[in-house]
């Protein structure tokens, strides 16, 4: 739930104010969809930057060819918008230099008397930076060149928009997130043990309530400090397998719930071991790029030798190729075994999801990068400029190259090896972007 304190996002027509709306929300993955009784042209979502929430609103495009219906009607939107608004961002094309219909925009909306910030879109280099300069002429004191697709620049602005907005009081305490954590995995292998066996063994249940979906719990516990949504998924089914009406919605709510997750914890059978199935759910995660704990449970039945823990993590990262970043966790949901450890590791999970690394602090990273070793199969020699995070949530990076194509698998791979050896991001998914260097389209 936000705060109350809602930001606009308003200009013409094309220039990236849905992109700068979904950068905003995305991360936060707020359903994003008509408010009812509201027009159309102005959809809301819930955002939160810094610990800070708040509404952000996306409005239609503001175009002078939309007939004589015009400006009174067109502006008319906007005036709605920003009254309704703490802060307004003013969303521009720099590559399109300033227009008539940015002016009469600009005008309005300095009227208004509220807190503004211009964000010059569509400046993805730093390079282009210079280039905005004209923009000041629109008498906006707060300007902000961005890219809103590649994240460049948004830090900066979405700082400046929350600067007065207040941290929400159970949250003022620690300053740290509610961590949303799926419990995934097939039928039988003790999801729902596993969460009760959490809210009983902790005692510190602030809430507890029916999912909005069937075969789904939520419940909220805190310990150490630290505040966990915990999410219970009916078991999921391979499709061919799931012939009743019930049964196949509970497969697409699994996976709802799964993209509603900030941790998803993959949950294994040890007695029966890895299955086909498991690797299939496996993947769900995977593509949905929640950050992923493979936990093996009912480890108390297992009968052990010295390199039992050793030889069934050898097997299953054979078997889950994929989730190679994601750390194994040994427990037993029935006794409570390694719980406290479970806990640790998804708070340890869920900070490296969040983690952003500096732009001067990555390219010194980059300088040590020895690109003979991860060859591509083009002739023409790699050569990467520079490389930023966009990003977090999963973890997003993009590389400014030499070429227009994508970084060949093998060099991803060996860029995406030596950030973690470097900066770790242990259980999160890591996205890394190729983009040409503006210089070298010519």
């Amino acid at each position: 739930m936000s705060s109350g304190y809602r930001v606009a996002i308003l200009g013409r027509a094309n220039v990236g104010k849905s992109t700068l709306f979904n950068r905003i929300c995305g991360s936060r993955r707020a359903l994003v969809g008509d408010e009812p009784g509201m027009t159309r042209d102005r959809i809301y979502a819930a955002a939160e930057w810094r610990g800070k929430l708040f509404d952000v609103v996306d409005t239609g495009g503001l175009s002078a060819e939309r007939g004589d219906l015009v400006a009174s009607e067109i502006f008319r939107q906007a005036r709605v918008a920003a009254s309704e608004a703490a802060y307004l961002v003013m969303v521009v094309d720099a590559r399109a230099g300033v227009t008539a219909l940015d002016e009469e925009l600009a005008s309005v909306l300095r009227r208004e008397g509220k807190p503004l910030a211009l964000a010059v879109n569509k400046v993805d280099s730093e390079p282009a930076i210079p280039s905005t300069a004209e923009f000041y002429r629109l008498g906006i004191p707060d300007i902000f060149p961005i890219s809103a697709e590649h994240g460049l620049g948004v830090d900066d602005l979405l700082d400046c928009v929350v600067s007065d907005f207040p941290v929400p009081e159970s949250a003022a305490g620690d300053g740290e997130p509610t961590i949303n954590v799926a419990i995934i995995g097939r039928p039988n292998v003790g999801k729902s043990t596993l969460l009760n066996r959490l809210l009983r063994q902790e005692r510190s249940i602030v809430t507890a309530f029916p999912g909005t979906t069937r075969d789904a719990v939520d419940a909220e516990l805190s310990w150490q400090g630290h505040r966990f949504r915990l999410i219970d998924t009916a078991g999921i089914r391979r499709k061919g397998k799931t012939r009743l009406m019930a049964e196949k919605l509970s497969v697409v709510q699994a996976r709802k719930h799964l993209e509603r997750s900030d941790v998803a914890l993959l949950l294994l059978d040890a007695v029966e071991g890895i299955t086909a199935l498991d690797t299939h759910i496996g993947g769900y995660a995977h593509e949905s790029r929640r950050s992923v704990i493979v936990v093996v449970n009912k480890w108390d039945a297992v009968r052990k030798g010295p390199a039992t823990v050793q030889e069934y993590t050898r097997t299953l990262r054979e078997r889950l190729k994929y989730l190679d970043y994601a750390p194994v966790v040994f427990v037993s949901a029935r006794t409570g075994q390694r719980l406290e450890r479970l806990l640790a590791t998804i708070i340890e999970v869920a900070a490296a999801r969040r983690k952003r690394v500096g732009t001067a602090e990555m390219n010194r990273f980059l300088a040590t990068l020895d690109f003979e070793r991860a060859k591509g199969p083009s002739r023409k020699p790699l050569r990467l400029y520079y490389l930023t995070q966009a990003s977090v949530a999963p973890p997003t990076f993009i590389a400014f190259t030499n070429q227009r194509t994508p970084l060949y698998f093998s060099v991803e791979r060996y860029v995406e090896n030596r950030i973690r050896e470097q900066f770790g991001f242990l259980g999160t998914p890591i996205i890394i972007k190729s983009r040409l260097k503006r210089h070298q389209a010519s």
